[in-house]
């Protein structure tokens, strides 16, 4: 069963649909998979068979906050494609997962607002033709998982992630934009810090840590952000005590606050700060705890639910 028809074409035109390989994936991977092509009752001349990678964004306006899509890799999967009357036409494709790809999945459990896609698009007659979002599941590198194992073991509980629109300051980003996976802190630092974001920045190399607590304000202690950039190679981040060393970290900026960094985060210390910052947005989650994370990390709705929640056009909150 083909799932749509090529409207360019009127009646009788020809039914398309993508069917991946596997909708599990991970940074730097491919994912793989068909477009197929179904002729209808004449020949059919597409210009372009094209595939785009694409996640759900925050952005904001002004004193307001819209969502949409953006893509964040696309190929050319063919060009000049002539499906005949009747015929059946597959053009394969392995789409690139870039290495800054937004993190969907932890173990078996889907990660609450956060969403990645292919959309297939077909260029006919030099108008392109949009078709559906076949979501995907993007899990966390083995340097990464570390970390966020890390997060569990120290006591954080995971309320959201999103995609924001902006770039970083002093890391090497090749997006223009980037996750936020929030976290309230442990119970004993609670009164101190209220929120807790983590950034991953990857490459085929290198995995970056961007760090933001929120401070509470108290007698002797200024409310306020506090931020951490780090770095480190995959190798040593599979390898690295991430317990201790985000535990460091969070003690250092829940007693004495302001910019902290630690030269254990593979030897760089610095200050960091998002291009811009957002507040707390999108609601409650349902509970659910993450295979390999322990710690009690809340997670959030099944996959087919945020893949149904993703596959339109978004406007403002």
């Amino acid at each position: 069963m083909f799932k749509r028809m090529l409207g360019a074409f009127g009646v009788g035109g020809p039914s398309v649909d993508t069917v991946l390989d596997n909708a599990h994936t991970m940074p730097g991977q491919l994912v793989t998979g068909q477009v197929r092509i179904q002729g209808g009752t004449a020949d059919a001349e597409i210009g372009q068979v094209v595939l785009s990678l694409v996640t759900r964004i925050e952005v904001e306006h002004g004193d307001h906050e819209g969502v949409g899509t953006a893509e964040i890799g696309r190929i050319v999967a063919q060009q000049g494609l002539r499906v005949p009357a009747g015929q059946y036409v597959a053009v394969p494709f392995q789409l690139p997962v870039t290495w800054e790809a937004p993190i969907t999945m932890v173990g078996q459990t889907p990660l609450r607002g956060a969403t990645v896609g292919v959309r297939t698009e077909l260029v006919i007659a030099g108008a392109p033709d949009k078709g559906d979002l076949d979501p995907v599941a993007v899990h966390p590198l083995p340097s990464q998982e570390r970390v966020l194992d890390a997060f569990g073991q120290l006591g954080f509980r995971f309320t959201k992630a999103d995609v924001e629109a902006g770039r970083l300051h002093g890391v090497p980003q090749q997006l223009g934009c980037y996750q936020e996976i929030e976290f309230y802190p442990p119970p004993h630092v609670a009164g101190r810090v209220a929120e807790v974001e983590l950034t991953f920045v990857a490459n085929p190399h290198e995995l970056w840590l961007v760090l933001e607590a929120d401070r509470r304000g108290g007698l002797f202690r200024a409310s306020g952000d506090s931020f951490g950039h780090f770095r480190m190679s995959h190798q040593e981040a599979e390898r690295a005590d991430w317990s201790a060393l985000i535990g460091q970290w969070l003690e250092q900026v829940a007693g004495r606050g302001g910019h902290q960094g630690n030269p254990a985060f593979g030897g760089h210390s610095g200050h960091g700060q998002h291009g811009h910052r957002r507040g707390p947005g999108m609601g409650g989650i349902a509970a659910g705890v993450a295979g390999g994370i322990v710690g009690g990390m809340v997670l959030g709705e099944v996959f087919d639910e945020v893949g149904d929640a993703f596959g339109g056009d978004f406007g403002e909150e």
